[in-house]
């Protein structure tokens, strides 16, 4: 049923593409991607969101930025974000799939995932856990 999995945050090098990778290690049966909002297009995951992400075990493939598009909206069966404000803009990209979109959060009281970007290695570290976190009590929910 929900077979096409689309994770969405801002620039689609830290937040999204770690779950994207997560999600990918939990459902290998389904299509797992991300795309930003305000995508660094072409960019590779950031460095220090891959050096976490690795050192929890999470294997982080070659990664390229990718603005989100009203194409992949429609595609996807689910998109989960990062933040309530990630909900609105995706909803304001493509309204029509607007009872698709829930927080990554969504089973942990709608709990918000900020961005790490340029903060310390100790923010991506809490980052990755609540990513994580959320990420497997997706996965129990959507094998």
């Amino acid at each position: 049923m929900f077979n096409n999995i689309l994770v969405v945050c801002v620039g689609n090098i830290c937040r999204s593409p770690t779950a994207e990778f997560l999600l990918q290690q939990a459902l290998p049966n389904k299509t797992v991607h991300s795309a930003g909002l305000g995508a660094l297009v072409g960019h590779d995951t950031d460095a220090t969101a891959k050096q976490v992400a690795e050192q929890q075990g999470t294997e982080c493939p070659t990664h390229s930025a990718r603005q989100l598009t009203k194409e992949m909206c429609r595609q996807a069966d689910v998109i989960l974000v990062m933040e309530d404000k990630h909900k609105k803009a995706v909803s304001r990209l493509a309204p029509e799939v607007r009872g698709k979109i829930f927080l990554l959060g969504q089973w942990n009281n709608n709990q918000e995932i900020p961005d790490p970007y340029k903060k310390s290695e100790e923010a991506f570290q809490y980052v990755y856990q609540l990513i994580a976190n959320n990420c497997n009590q997706w996965a129990k929910k959507l094998k």
